[in-house]
């Protein structure tokens, strides 16, 4: 570590400007790093395994081009070229950072998810005055967050999981009318966990 440190810079000079070399990147690397794009970016389409983090994950590719460079550096100062192990070694880094703000990422939706339930709990213990509730009730007058029927929906099915609501089955008579999916809220079922 010590003599990288002391190794000086290249630049210009008379203005002082950095002018570093090019690491090059043989066949080999080459081959490796583009199937690596190919496969970061087909994973984030929609509904692929990162297209909820697209935005670190349309970067992995340079990240490990970056590190392959740190690596092949770091074993020789004066390396020409970057090789396939240290690409190959440089990919699985990149593939931890992925699969860690992919977890990060999940952990957060869960949470957001969570947050929502909890909202709707309370509002329909301490504000809607009916025995029953359907998915239209909770997006007309339920919390701000819960105005779309996706996040309707799924708060409404993290309720019923813990216990707070019970599905009526389909054809209930709701308010005078029949229903194809409708809760009944249970007072007291227990915390949410």
């Amino acid at each position: 570590m010590r003599d990288i440190l002391d190794t000086g810079m290249p630049m210009d000079p008379e203005t002082r400007e950095l002018e570093p070399r090019t690491l090059q990147l043989t066949p080999e690397a080459r081959t490796l790093l583009v199937a690596f794009a190919d496969a970061i970016e087909v994973a984030q389409v929609p509904g692929g395994s990162l297209a909820h983090i697209t935005g670190p994950a349309s970067k992995a590719a340079e990240q490990a081009a970056r590190i392959a460079g740190v690596l092949t550096l770091w074993r020789d100062l004066d390396a020409p070229k970057v090789h396939a192990d240290d690409m190959a070694d440089a990919i699985d880094l990149a593939q931890f950072y992925l699969s860690e703000a992919s977890r990060l990422a999940n952990a957060a939706t869960v949470s957001a998810e969570i947050d929502r339930a909890e909202a709707l709990r309370r509002w329909l213990l301490e504000s809607w005055p009916e025995a029953e509730v359907l998915v239209r009730d909770v997006v007309q007058y339920g919390p701000n967050p819960l105005r779309e029927t996706p996040k309707a929906r799924a708060a409404l099915g993290i309720l019923e999981k813990h216990g707070w609501l019970v599905p009526l089955d389909a054809g209930a008579v709701v308010r005078g009318a029949v229903r194809k999916e409708a809760w009944v809220i249970v007072k007291g079922a227990g915390d949410m966990v």
